[in-house]
């Protein structure tokens, strides 16, 4: 296998493909905000929103979070519950919380300037190959690879590359390969082609190769093998999981919140009471109010169902039915926080609870 892909790559032209690629990107580029210079910490944080989610989806976020975080320094001295709620609804926290880690070590360690070199920056918490190799090539021009999935189903065409792209180490080929292929000159050009490439033309279930600038030099075009690559296995069907949750209030009109722990799946983010049920003689409902009262040592008056929410995670499905309840007067509510409606806005939610939340309100108001 890798000396049919050493025999491909000798015979790329690969001064041309760059050319082709390069001038293709100059003229059709998309125009996106984090696009207007190259400002190591704006690169920076689009690279890690843009993990996991879609370019339109990051938009917004983008450029609200950099207007309340402008400069790498202001993240760095912003509090956690403040950075959650700027990312609230990007999911997979666990990237802002690295993030917010890396740039206050930047700030102590290197002055506020981000590292240039990739001994430096692979340094810092969540900065992995692929950010890394982002990071320095399209701010600080380094021809370092930055290799993602885009990156990866492109080259495995234009190479004709039937290593599992699902593999850890396929990444390693990938990366030796780009070593090679990277324009010296213009490596932040180079890799931001690429991804535009395969975000817009070499898509996965349907390449555009009609109108590809670097068809002349593909193996999968010229083999008609371009729809059965990338080879990459499926993964397990995410495990499904059954809840329930109580959107508590009282008399007054308060909620009742609790925060998550902070290590873990949706670490330090804010939660309706909730916990996993089973499928028994015992209802979800009557699940739900023990466990208010052995957790929280909290008696409420759990209305019927509300109604259920489902929640995709890449590794499970939570199955959440929801219940509207009120607490019973001189209840306790240990480990919960009594917050007003108002109050409640400030704190940062995982998009499920944000569901609950709303389907909440949807109630009321019939």
């Amino acid at each position: 296998m890798l000396d049919s892909i050493d025999k491909n790559l000798h015979s790329l032209n690969i001064e041309d493909f760059r050319k082709d690629l390069i001038s293709w990107y100059l003229l059709e580029k998309r125009d996106l905000p984090w696009r207007i210079n190259q400002d190591p910490y704006k690169i920076w944080v689009s690279e890690i929103m843009l993990q996991q989610t879609r370019v339109d989806t990051v938009i917004p976020y983008f450029l609200a979070f950099t207007e309340k975080f402008p400069t790498l320094e202001a993240l760095a001295e912003a509090d956690e519950e403040d950075v959650l709620k700027a990312w609230e609804g990007l999911g997979y926290y666990s990237r802002v919380r690295n993030l917010h880690s890396a740039v206050k070590e930047v700030v102590s360690s290197y002055g506020g300037i981000v590292p240039d070199t990739p001994e430096e920056i692979s340094k810092l918490k969540g900065v992995g190959p692929y950010t890394k190799g982002a990071i320095l090539s399209i701010a600080y021009n380094v021809p370092e690879p930055a290799v993602d999935g885009n990156v990866m189903r492109v080259m495995s065409r234009i190479l004709s590359i039937w290593e599992d792209i699902a593999k850890p180490k396929t990444r390693t080929i990938f990366e030796n390969i780009l070593y090679e292929v990277i324009s010296k000159e213009q490596p932040s050009e180079f890799n931001q082609a690429l991804m535009e490439l395969g975000a817009i033309i070499c898509t996965p279930t349907s390449p555009s190769c009609l109108m590809c600038p670097v068809r002349e030099h593909c193996h999968a075009f010229h083999e008609g093998v371009q729809r059965e690559l990338p080879v990459k296995s499926k993964k397990k069907k995410p495990k499904q999981v059954t809840m329930a949750a109580a959107v508590l209030k009282d008399a007054e009109g308060h909620y009742y919140i609790h925060k998550r722990n902070s290590s873990g799946l949706l670490a330090n983010l804010w939660e309706f009471p909730n916990c996993e049920t089973t499928i028994d003689i015992v209802s979800q409902k009557e699940q739900l109010v023990k466990f208010l009262s052995d957790e929280y040592e909290t008696e409420a008056e759990l209305e019927p169902l509300t109604g259920t929410i489902q929640h995709v995670f890449s590794h499970l499905v939570w199955n959440i039915s929801v219940y509207a309840g009120q607490l019973k007067p001189g209840s306790s509510y240990k480990n919960l926080v009594k917050v007003t409606e108002t109050e409640m806005q400030r704190y940062a939610f995982p998009v499920s609870h944000q569901k609950i939340y709303k389907m909440s309100l949807q109630t009321n108001e019939q």
